[in-house]
């Protein structure tokens, strides 16, 4: 059990830098995605930004960085980056 204590505390703490990386990528994702999609793309391009964009607002809502940074990584993908 006297273990177990430091490692939740080691774990938590390695974790923030990786939270506020995520914070960071999903915020700036959001707008690399709304730039793009105001540049009106071909259509199933655009679908696919309305779709990201959608869910990463939603993310960013609840606080689920990790999830909103892989709705941008969706988008990239759309955009061929």
């Amino acid at each position: 059990m006297r273990t177990i204590l430091p490692l939740a505390v080691a774990a938590s703490l390695l974790a923030t830098p990786a939270a506020a990386d995520d914070q960071s990528e999903c915020l700036s994702g959001i707008e690399m995605i709304k730039a793009e999609v105001a540049k009106s793309p071909a259509a199933p391009v655009l679908t696919k930004l309305r779709t990201s964009l959608r869910v990463a607002e939603r993310e960013r809502g609840e606080r689920e960085w990790d999830e909103c940074v892989d709705a941008v990584k969706d988008a990239k993908k759309a955009l061929g980056r």
